[in-house]
């Protein structure tokens, strides 16, 4: 059977009960679970047309056209299948949803849940192996779907717990803020994931816990959950990060220290070049800003301050390095990143999507590519969240205010 809903009813139907986590088991033992339905999106349905409404007026350099990718609601962070064939998008709710453009229009023609016989807890990372497998990062679990590209159209799929329930983070370190994990596979072959800490700014009793567990950080792994450790140290929440293409080296965006005023602390791009550096959370908002709940105390690490700071609150989320061959020569190489939008700045600023410049030494530079989502009044008519690149060349953009995902391309 085959349900159609619009991204605007979905949504109430996400907080519906979650499946038993018993299919969990049946799966693992390549049993049915009797789950039958998937959730269609109508990606004809009418917010279609407000939304490109809204397309028309976002400013691109010259030769770059926005348009409709795909209805998905809650969109999130985005990994294209290495064969081009379905794109798959976390949410920070219940659902990952894949994105399918069968036709090969540019535009998604099918936009279903991934295995709904099972129940996810804020999936908001997804990554994909360079020989097809699939990586889905929770609130407090991470998971992996072997040839999820060319078995999602069954509503069971096989899914191996890589770090189980209860495994990534201490149970009682659990928390509703900075939960959304992001996932990417680093030139090492190994897992990385960032592990947000849940306060605006981290007490001092938990520090020693979180620099044992990575929370606050970055933490890597070999494919399979083993030889965990932290990789990288004093991140308050970072929500998208990847690896240049050509030196290896992980970058990543950091949202900074609220309630400190509209232009402090700025955000963050990081560059970190070795395991172990530090980057400065607590005893730094955001940049070169103390904060003031360390404000007296002497630092007792080497910190390594950002490579770019951002405007102040425009919260940095998703990235990638562009490494199609679509786009202008300039752009090799370049990071493309979303401005997700402040939610505490009296002046609004963020909602759109900026590009990142990177010389041969390392030294970066950062401007707008894509704005026009907040309009004269300082109200959002979307958030960018994340980017991905598609085999084309081209890329895309996810928006979770919107329940859309947007296309960019380029053409002389």
């Amino acid at each position: 059977m085959k349900y159609l809903l619009s991204a605007t009813a979905l949504i109430g139907l996400l907080a519906a009960p979650a499946l038993s986590q018993t299919n969990l088991e049946k799966l693992g033992a390549f049993k049915v679970t009797g789950t039958k339905d998937h959730v269609y999106i109508d990606q004809k349905a009418p917010e279609a047309a407000s939304i490109r409404e809204v397309l028309k007026g976002i400013s691109l350099p010259e030769g770059f056209k926005i348009e409709l990718y795909a209805l998905v609601p809650d969109a999130r962070h985005m990994a294209m299948a290495p064969q081009g064939t379905v794109l798959f998008v976390g949410t920070k709710k219940s659902k990952v949803w894949a994105v399918m453009d069968r036709n090969r229009d540019r535009v998604a023609d099918e936009v279903k849940d991934f295995a709904p016989s099972l129940e996810f807890d804020v999936p908001n990372g997804v990554a994909f192996t360079k020989d097809g497998f699939l990586y889905i990062a929770e609130r407090n679990r991470v998971m992996l779907y072997p040839a999820a590209e060319f078995f999602h159209e069954s509503p069971d799929v096989v899914a191996v717990p890589i770090v189980p329930q209860g495994e990534l983070i201490p149970v009682e370190e659990e928390s509703y803020n900075h939960t959304a994990r992001v996932i990417k596979v680093g030139p090492d072959d190994k897992l990385y994931i960032s592990l947000g800490q849940p306060f605006n700014v981290a007490p001092e009793e938990k520090l020693e816990l979180y620099n044992q567990t990575g929370i606050g950080g970055i933490i890597r792994m070999d494919r399979d959950g083993s030889n965990r450790e932290v990789y990288t140290y004093g991140v308050r929440n970072s929500v998208g990060h990847d690896f240049h293409p050509e030196t290896g080296e992980l970058w990543w965006t950091d949202n900074q220290v609220d309630g400190m005023g509209d232009d402090i602390p700025p955000g963050e791009i990081n560059r970190q070049t070795e395991m172990g550096q530090h980057f400065g959370h607590p005893w730094y908002g955001g940049g070169t800003v103390r904060t003031n709940e360390y404000a007296g105390q002497e630092v007792p690490v080497e910190v390594v301050h950002p490579a770019v700071e951002t405007i102040a609150h425009a919260a940095d989320l998703g990235m990638t390095f562009y490494t199609g061959k679509m786009f202008p020569e300039k752009y090799k190489n370049a990071i493309f990143s979303a401005q997700h939008g402040s939610w505490n700045r009296t002046t609004p600023a963020g909602a759109r999507v900026m590009v990142t410049f990177i010389d041969d030494e390392g030294n970066a530079s950062i401007e707008p590519f894509a704005e026009g989502w907040m309009d004269e009044n300082g109200e959002y008519d979307g958030r960018p969240v994340d980017i991905a690149q598609m085999k084309d060349g081209s890329i895309l953009v996810s928006d979770d205010f919107a329940n859309a995902i947007y296309r960019i391309s380029y053409s002389e």
